[in-house]
């Protein structure tokens, strides 16, 4: 039990950089082009357009700012949970693609949107993908507490 005590805030703060990472580059990549991250939403057909570019254009402003609250440990559990929400709307938004038979690039770290014709579409890699940040998310959440963070410094006060 000690040992575990003392290997699980290195993992968690292995887990938090690895998402922080995760959220940051996706946030860069689309913070370039908001129309297209709106069109990439648009893709999915589950909103009106409208809709869909309001959201795309949100996203990744909110994407940067989960980076960024972890990267600095900052209410991580938090956090780790609206991370977790997300993850499992886009796990959501790219399997209903996938059954609807939907040819869409996800989006996930770039413009996204349609496929050209005879494009096939990579819907089980990114579900597992998806997945593994999910895990580390729901790592977070059981066991928030992680070195080289404000919460720790926090918590010390």
């Amino acid at each position: 039990m000690s040992r575990w005590r003392t290997v699980q805030p290195w993992l968690g703060t292995a887990a938090r950089m690895g998402l922080a990472a995760v959220w940051l580059y996706a946030g860069a990549t689309k913070v370039g082009d908001l129309a297209a991250s709106g069109r990439a939403v648009n893709a999915y057909r589950v909103m009106p357009y409208e809709l869909a570019r309001v959201i795309g254009a949100a996203l990744p402003f909110v994407e940067i700012a989960l980076g960024v609250l972890l990267l600095l440990g900052l209410a991580t559990r938090l956090v780790a949970g609206v991370s977790a929400a997300l993850l499992l709307v886009f796990i959501a938004g790219i399997a209903s693609a996938w059954v609807r038979g939907l040819a869409i690039d996800c989006g996930c770290f770039g413009t996204g949107g349609e496929l050209p014709a005879g494009q096939s579409p990579s819907y089980g890699p990114e579900l597992l993908r998806d997945l593994g940040f999910l895990l580390l998310a729901a790592f977070l959440l059981g066991c928030p507490r992680t070195r080289l963070s404000v919460d720790s410094f926090l918590d010390r006060r």
